[in-house]
């Protein structure tokens, strides 16, 4: 047992699971703890804030909560600009910890909901000048705890498995976890490869094009483009619908005891068909939070007995289309418009 200073520092460290001879789950509490912490961290000590400085951001989910817990942490103002899929109990805790909470009104479409979000961002700027933009999307100082993270784990994982190739499996969302995790793994690991995973319906890969009806996993995709993926670092894109991910979230729950949001049911999903087609390298897949947020979601969802158990694998962009997709992404540059026209560097064909 081991004596925390905080509940940040006892929670924003993941813990490694083996669920298989080559299939480990690396599970956080609440993910971006660990990025927001560092970052804040790091801007007290250069100056760029003060104790006086409100820090601002909009959040769907988690980062809300690892920027209120920060904020508590430093005795830092903190003003939550909340999506509209922000529930009640994050919300409770939001309040109880001093932010002050702004949700956006409903919006017809996950675009304009986030477009609204950052455009309140910005008035709230202008009108408060003792604020900063936390930029959790954009800004690279968002990739120093999850590097540190990384880094630990690659130790871990040559020790405990010697000279192997990995598999990371991530959802990309904002691009700041799957950037640091694969940064500070590869310090200690030679051969990593990155996965990344988005849902149907996100602009960061090109899928804003095709709609998905029952879309629940907007956290791990995009309406708008974000500064903070890095596209060169990624083997294999994976497109998931939010079935899949449900599914792959109550598989998790009965298959391993993990209750994890739908971004780890995605990560499971994807996780699962990558350790069991490649036996001979170590796959390990991240679960982002804890599935209690979901409870409603995934209430009476009843695990299928035509579970899609792997991708159609898909050459060009054009050709995506849900349940589950993959391509070989190979590094290939990327630049997501609103208007995407799906083409890609002839580098990857």
């Amino acid at each position: 047992m081991e004596l925390f200073e905080d509940l940040i520092e006892a929670i924003s460290m993941p813990k490694c699971i083996q669920i298989s001879e080559n299939l480990l789950a690396l599970r956080f509490e609440s993910m971006k703890l660990a990025s927001c912490s560092a970052a804040v961290e790091s801007l007290l000590m250069s100056g760029q804030i003060d104790g006086e400085t409100t820090l601002v951001d909009s959040s769907s989910g988690i980062y809300a909560y690892a920027l209120a817990l920060t904020c508590q942490r430093y005795s830092l103002p903190c003003h939550i600009i909340a999506s509209t899929t922000v529930d009640k109990t994050l919300l409770l805790q939001l309040v109880a910890l001093g932010a002050s909470v702004e949700k956006v009104p409903p919006s017809k479409s996950l675009k304009y909901d986030q477009e609204f979000r950052v455009r309140r961002v910005h008035e709230y700027l202008a009108a408060n000048s003792k604020s900063y933009w936390m930029r959790q999307y954009h800004e690279r100082i968002h990739y120093k705890g999850y590097q540190e993270i990384g880094t630990q784990l690659g130790v871990l994982l040559r020790n405990e498995f010697g000279n192997i190739s990995i598999n990371l499996v991530c959802a990309i969302g904002s691009g700041a976890s799957s950037g640091g995790l694969f940064n500070g793994l590869t310090r200690a690991c030679t051969d990593v490869w990155l996965t990344g995973i988005q849902p149907f319906g996100s602009i960061s890969f090109g899928s804003e094009n095709i709609e998905d009806p029952d879309i629940l996993v907007a956290g791990i995709g995009s309406a708008i483009p974000f500064g903070n993926i890095e596209y060169s670092i990624f083997a294999n894109i994976h497109w998931l619908s939010a079935e899949v991910a449900r599914q792959g979230t109550m598989r998790l729950l009965t298959n391993t005891g993990i209750f994890g949001g739908l971004s780890a049911g995605a990560a499971y999903t994807v996780g699962q068909y990558l350790s069991e087609s490649d036996s001979s390298n170590l796959t390990l897949f991240v679960c982002p939070d804890m599935g209690y947020r979901y409870a409603h979601i995934l209430e009476g969802t009843q695990i299928s007995s035509h579970i899609v158990r792997a991708p159609r694998w898909i050459a060009t962009l054009d050709e995506l289309a849900p349940p589950w997709c993959a391509m070989e992404w190979n590094g290939t540059p990327f630049t997501p418009t609103p208007t995407s026209t799906h083409k890609k560097d002839d580098t990857n064909g």
